[in-house]
This record gives structure tokens, sequence and C-alpha cells, in this order.
């Protein structure tokens, strides 16, 4: 979202609503060190990897993804919950090192 210098957002609150969540999404933040974040599609297939530094926000929406950690992290994760633990998610087998697809910036 961007607002030009002197836009004006009224005060407000945010009214209970009531929301069901059937997949989970979650936003990463990363606050110091270096992510591999590997994607796949719905099947499962490895689509292709990128790497994520200090001030990258990315936003997993649908798919799959895994992660493989570079240099010593830190980051912020969100998700809408309420996490409900291993019955969560569905893990598989990660894709080979060799087969990597380094998506480059």
């Amino acid at each position: 979202m961007s607002h030009p210098a002197g836009t004006s957002i009224s005060p407000h609150v945010h009214n209970p609503v009531a929301r069901e969540v059937t997949y989970t999404q979650e936003v990463l933040i990363i606050r110091s060190g270096q992510l591999r974040v590997d994607f796949y599609d719905d099947e499962k297939c490895y689509l292709e990897s990128r790497i994520l530094e200090p001030g990258d926000v990315l936003q997993l929406i649908s798919g799959g993804h895994g992660f493989e950690v570079l240099q010593d992290i830190e980051m912020l994760e969100i998700k809408q919950g309420p996490y409900i633990g291993e019955k969560d998610k569905t893990r598989f087998d990660k894709v080979l090192e060799k087969e990597v697809i380094l998506f480059e910036k």
C-alpha cells in the first residue's frame, strides 16, 4: 500500500468478524541471514528456488514450499490462526540439491 504525503487515514478499530480459514497462508520477513525457499506446485512437484536476504518479505499463498538456511537466520513468520501443529501440514520429500533451479534476482 502506498499513499502520497498528506494522506489521512481515519482512526478506526476492527470489528469482530467470524472467519473461516481453509488454507494456511504465511508471510516471512527476513531480518538477518540468508534463506533458500524451494517452491512446489499443489501436486508437490518442484518448480524453482529463490534466496531471501535481510529486508526481503515473502507471502506464501498456495502450493508447497521448503526452506534451507544458508546463513544463520532471524526471521518473522506470520500465519493466520489458529495453528493446529502437525495436523496443519502434509510433509513430503524435498528437492535434491543437484536438481535445485535457483532463480536469480
